[in-house]
């Protein structure tokens, strides 16, 4: 295969947008490899599938050469769709990798649409999972994390503060029912504060109308009122 070759059956590849983020489909790089090779092989491997967790390889190559491999890892119970598919859905990402360290259809990223999407689905948490987390570090190790909340809601503030792991936050937000931005949110927070810092506003006023002590209690959409007002 030539690289020009490659570059020309990466252009036909439609993406997918997941968070801002466009991955290629796994049908759009088999449907590019097929337009390299129409006589190439794929072919899967279920290397073990036990207790609902299965482990899948993808070989795709031409004759008898092995071109390139991927593998992948599903677990029967981790969303709803793998309740029923979760083999099928370890294959697709397999074929995917594969296809991904092939060259075909990585302009943006290595890991296929079905395999982030899958990453996603997987990390989803349930209010179950929240309210029998326990805590993983600190004074307060092994204790439930509602518990916490109850007795010592100033440490749990702190984690919050202190954290950038997504899921963590979300379980905290279920198990305490407090709202938490999210990192995106905070990003942008932050980003509105520095311009209002550059403005010439009476705080004093802001805090009066507002009814806030500080600046930085106002919501995004009220930053975006005062700089929108100046």
């Amino acid at each position: 295969m030539k690289y020009l070759d490659l570059c020309i059956a990466n252009e036909t590849i439609k993406t997918t947008d997941i968070k801002g983020k466009e991955y290629a489909e796994v049908n759009q790089r088999i449907k590019a490899f097929r337009m390299l090779y129409p006589n190439g092989f794929i072919r899967t491997t279920l290397l073990s599938n036990e207790n609902g967790v299965c482990v899948m390889k993808a070989e795709v190559g031409i004759n008898d050469y092995v071109m390139a491999s991927g593998t992948a890892y599903e677990k029967e119970d981790s969303s709803f769709i793998n309740k029923t598919s979760y083999i099928e859905n370890c294959e697709t990402s397999a074929i995917g990798r594969a296809l991904g360290m092939l060259g075909i259809g990585i302009d943006t990223s290595v890991a296929s649409y079905e395999e982030v999407a899958n990453a996603i689905n997987n990390q989803t948490i349930t209010q179950e999972d929240a309210d029998a987390y326990e805590i993983k570090f600190g004074k307060y190790k092994g204790s439930l994390l509602k518990e916490v909340y109850k007795n010592d809601p100033k440490y749990i503030d702190w984690i919050i503060q202190n954290t950038q792991d997504e899921n963590l936050l979300e379980i905290i937000r279920l198990a305490t029912g407090i709202y938490i931005p999210s990192l995106e949110e905070q990003e942008e927070k932050t980003k509105l504060l520095a311009q209002i810092s550059k403005l010439d506003i009476d705080r004093e006023e802001l805090h009066d109308k507002y009814s806030v002590e500080n600046i930085t209690d106002l919501s995004i959409e009220q930053l975006k009122e005062v700089i929108n007002g100046n």
